[in-house]
């Protein structure tokens, strides 16, 4: 028989699923991608150890979401996703950090993450993270939501450091964990001068003197080390 009724008889080709793992680890890619082999049968799964490669594999194939890590070297995870949704603005992103915090999910998902989970959660969790994700929704923790909303209720009292700028926030985390200027510089690929700058901002709106006021408050807010590996 020809005609629409074959048509309707041929077994239709399965959706495959194509995720992109992007972590600076390799026991990390390997065991996100163990988990989503077993649950994602016949998914296309892909990797990526910095910002750089991952846009180079997005530039080159086509993906369904990216797995993305916060605390890579080079370019931050937060600069990461920023550069991704310029070359791909549509592409769904689930964020994956080692700090639960709510102020580093709330910069990510304003950014433009559609998810936000710790890398101690289940693995199941991780799994209904992204077909949450890849059916068109957002997701973050049941833990994190209570932070976010905790957060939002207390907006007459936001901590000072929410006045600063994505960068800022981030030189500034830098500086906590003692590195130096220099080092801040070379991590971020832009010049020493760039970086006083961004530091005298940051004493300004903090009202600090100095880098060991800096340090202590990010200390006792527990700031330190988001966005470094």
């Amino acid at each position: 028989m020809t005609g629409p009724f074959l048509d309707q008889t041929q077994q239709m080709e399965p959706i495959v699923t194509k995720i992109l793992v992007v972590d600076d680890h390799a026991v990390v890619r390997q065991g996100v991608k163990q988990i989503l082999n077993e649950q994602f049968q016949g998914a296309v799964i892909g990797e990526a150890r910095n910002a750089e490669e991952m846009i180079d594999r997005i530039r080159k194939f086509t993906w369904d979401i990216v797995v993305l890590d916060v605390g890579m070297p080079g370019k931050s995870g937060l600069d990461a996703l920023k550069d991704l949704k310029q070359v791909c603005p549509k592409l769904p992103v689930l964020v994956l950090s080692a700090y639960p915090e709510d102020q580093l999910a709330r910069r990510m998902l304003k950014a433009g993450a559609s998810g936000y989970l710790t890398k101690d959660s289940a693995p199941n969790e991780l799994v209904q993270a992204l077909k949450k994700i890849l059916g068109g929704g957002k997701f973050v923790s049941a833990s994190m939501a209570e932070l976010l909303v905790a957060n939002l209720n207390e907006e007459a009292g936001r901590p000072q450091h929410e006045l600063l700028s994505d960068r800022e926030y981030q030189v500034m985390c830098l500086i906590a964990v003692g590195k130096s200027l220099k080092e801040i510089a070379d991590d971020l690929c832009v010049g020493i001068s760039t970086i006083n700058t961004y530091r005298a901002r940051i004493l300004e709106k903090m009202q600090f003197k100095n880098n060991t006021e800096l340090t202590h408050y990010a200390l006792e807010n527990r700031l330190v080390n988001r966005l470094v590996s």
